[in-house]
């Protein structure tokens, strides 16, 4: 059955024999009944790509008023730009015509709560074995911020480099500061 969840949407309650998943699928059906995005050309209307943590208190098209079709939203931990981001930026200018960047980190981050180190051996001891990666943890969201600037400016892989701004998206207020 359907309950209001703390802002407002309705969502599925959950009972003992459904699983989130099963919930979701629902939620799905409901999303699908009402549809009327299916003619969306896959290239963004805005020219437009996001690379943002994964922090599920920051929804880049909500914090940034977007909407289905208007751009590329890419997410993993950290908002880190690493070489699947750069691979994601890359096909995304490359084959689907963007040519601005929006990077977008955000206060209370998860990970400046560990170091690069303390996650490895940590997965050492529970997994017999390290990752063969890091998890680019970072200690200062500003420097942070620039170093993934700098990182994908440096990239031969991005044609577009002159329109790249990081910006900082406050949990506590909802607002975004730009870092320059």
């Amino acid at each position: 059955y359907r309950v209001r969840s703390s802002l407002g949407h309705t969502r599925l309650r959950l009972e003992a024999e459904i699983s989130i998943t099963d919930a979701l699928l629902r939620n799905n059906g409901v999303y699908a009944a009402s549809f009327r995005h299916g003619e969306l050309p896959a290239r963004p209307s805005m020219r437009l790509a996001v690379l943002a943590c994964m922090d599920a208190r920051l929804d880049p098209a909500r914090a940034l008023g977007l909407s289905e079709g208007d751009a590329h939203v890419i997410r993993n931990a950290g908002g880190v730009v690493t070489d699947d981001a750069i691979r994601s930026l890359s096909i995304s200018q490359h084959h689907l015509a963007t040519e601005e960047i929006v990077l977008l980190h955000h206060t209370q981050c998860g990970m400046q709560t560990f170091s690069d180190e303390e996650f490895a051996v940590a997965r050492e001891h529970s997994r017999g074995l390290r990752p063969d990666w890091s998890a680019q943890t970072f200690t200062d969201l500003e420097d942070d911020l620039r170093e993934s600037i700098r990182r994908i400016r440096a990239s031969p892989f991005i044609p577009h480099k002159d329109r790249i701004r990081g910006f900082i998206y406050e949990v506590e207020s909802g607002r975004i500061r730009e870092v320059s």
